[in-house]
């Protein structure tokens, strides 16, 4: 008895008779590895939003003439993030592409949750892979990407003068690429998390200062009167300016970091894991010229293209000199 067919999001195309011993060769003697072809690429989906565990279902890449047809529901396939090795190219490929190669998108929104992709050449750029692991050149293109443009588009920071930043979510995958990062290139920094109790805070402060923190507070310690005067004490007396504020919270550690700012500082907002608004007192606006500005990775890779792949580059380097 036949084993039984995969669930799938349409009927299976008919199978071709087996080619006898003494039939010419052809691309149909290749042993199928699926019912449906040669190579068969699944993908995690999803029709409706939701937790993950319940709408993600793990398929075989439905074709698309269901869909055109209204015999299953239009899916999506989420990821932006992901390291892939070159199978095969075309004829209008980019010539440096060659397999064997790793790439990585260049463009947000291609569904990278997947075994396999088929994309023009123009939609990936190809990486030196020289020292690095796949899960490094994956993990890219988003949060260290992020944190090196929010540390170097909005405030030339200047460590001959002492120049400080600030961030919430200090111990997320942004906030420690930030502290890296800032440690590297001189950057004083204080790193603001939620508060944990006994050894597991202690463990996570000594863990950001290893990283390059200079300061380790918790939001309550921000929030708490008399920080205002800490950062003073920290600072020199203020001749150490705080002048960027990173914000991947929101609410009230949001406000209490913009408190902290030089006058003239920015606050830059790149998430909202509190989903709570960032409310500015207008004094903030009117007497003390603080600037408060927004970053979103995606739409910035799309738009600079050539600094996107200038920033990889350089980023992947730090990367193998273990920096």
């Amino acid at each position: 008895m036949p084993p039984p067919m995969p669930r799938v999001l349409s009927r299976p195309l008919p199978q071709s008779p087996l080619p006898s011993r003494t039939s010419k060769p052809t691309l149909d003697r290749r042993r199928p590895i699926s019912t449906y072809g040669y190579t068969q690429a699944k993908a995690l989906v999803y029709a409706k939003h939701g937790e993950p565990k319940d709408v993600l279902e793990h398929l075989p890449h439905p074709p698309p003439l269901t869909t055109t047809l209204g015999t299953a529901e239009p899916t999506a396939t989420p990821g932006n993030e992901a390291c892939f090795e070159v199978l095969s190219t075309g004829s209008a490929s980019t010539p440096t592409l060659r397999p064997g190669d790793w790439v990585i998108p260049t463009t947000t929104g291609l569904g990278t949750w997947r075994t396999h992709l088929q994309v023009p050449s123009t939609h990936v750029m190809r990486v030196d892979k020289t020292g690095l692991s796949a899960n490094q050149v994956a993990s890219v293109t988003v949060n260290p990407v992020t944190a090196y443009r929010l540390l170097r588009d909005f405030v030339r920071l200047d460590p001959d003068r002492g120049d400080w930043f600030i961030q919430n979510g200090a111990n997320s995958g942004v906030g420690r690429m930030a502290l890296q990062l800032g440690k590297r290139w001189g950057y004083r920094s204080i790193a603001v998390v939620r508060g944990r109790p006994g050894a597991e805070g202690e463990a996570l402060r000594a863990e950001l200062e290893e990283l390059g923190a200079t300061r380790v507070v918790t939001e309550e310690e921000l929030l708490g009167r008399g920080f205002a005067a800490q950062v003073k004490e920290w600072t020199r007396g203020g001749r150490e300016r705080l002048r960027l504020g990173l914000n991947c919270v929101g609410g009230k550690p949001a406000v209490g970091m913009a408190r902290c700012l030089d006058d003239g500082g920015h606050l830059v907002t790149y998430g909202a894991m509190s989903r709570q608004p960032v409310a500015v007192p207008a004094g903030m606006l009117i007497f003390r010229g603080l600037v408060f500005e927004g970053f979103w990775v995606s739409r910035w890779g799309d738009g600079n293209a050539e600094e996107k792949r200038r920033t990889v580059g350089e980023l992947l380097e730090v990367m193998r000199e273990g920096g």
